[in-house]
């Protein structure tokens, strides 16, 4: 049995939760701080890849990135590389398809901090960097580590997305799920069960993980209204 897909997807999966973990938390930081209407607007956009079929958010990133794309021309023109078909083209599609859930759960994270802490330690003359990695970061840990989570999940059963910039090529961009379908395709069901079957007990440890985030989560709260 090749285990280059499940090498490739956790490969991908990872790198892509790393960027998108960076990139989640600063826009959810400056934007919980918009005005309203700047709030909504941005929000829609960024937010945008989650509703949109996969296939759709692929095309789009394949008239970006691909040879005949703005960026995938001037790459291949000065540098002589492409930046579709190849095992790292998967993570371009992922961030942009996990984005809005590392995003969205920290924002949410955010806007349910007690900003209190913020003006107290202002007070005190505490810089915003200080405050930010110091204050505000460990009091919404758990939400945006289950946005992490999520984002991860949601990059390791990505198909549709990664399909239209990667493609299918067995021991160079193959990944989980389009070795699924592939297989699926070829009438290997035995084998397709297998992969299927190893994403559904990555799927069940990435949940149960996030459920014991949400858990640490709620018990100091209740913990505090009882004392």
């Amino acid at each position: 049995m090749d285990w280059f897909p499940l090498l490739n997807s956790l490969r991908v999966a990872l790198i892509s939760t790393c960027i998108t973990f960076f990139l989640g938390i600063l826009a959810a930081y400056y934007i919980a701080r918009a005005p309203r209407i700047a709030k909504g607007l941005l929000d829609c956009v960024l937010t945008l890849p989650l509703v949109l079929p996969p296939t759709v958010v692929g095309f789009f990133l394949l008239c970006v990135i691909g040879p005949k794309g703005p960026i995938g021309s001037s790459v291949l023109g000065v540098f002589g590389t492409a930046l579709t078909m190849r095992w790292y083209s998967a993570i371009f599609a992922t961030v942009i398809v996990t984005f809005p859930l590392m995003y969205r759960t920290a924002r949410g994270a955010f806007e349910s901090f007690d900003r209190t802490l913020i003006y107290s330690g202002r007070t005190m003359g505490c810089s915003n960097t200080y405050l930010f990695w110091r204050v505000m970061m460990p009091n919404c840990r758990q939400g945006i580590l289950a946005g992490a989570v999520l984002a991860f999940a949601r990059a390791l059963g990505e198909y549709g997305a990664t399909s239209m910039v990667s493609g299918y090529i067995p021991g160079r961009t193959a990944t989980i799920s389009m070795t699924v379908y592939q297989l699926w395709r070829e009438g290997n069901d035995a084998l397709a069960y297998r992969w299927a079957g190893i994403n559904l007990l990555i799927a069940f440890v990435v949940l149960a993980a996030v459920n014991l985030l949400e858990h640490k989560h709620k018990t100091p709260r209740k913990r505090k209204a009882r004392g």
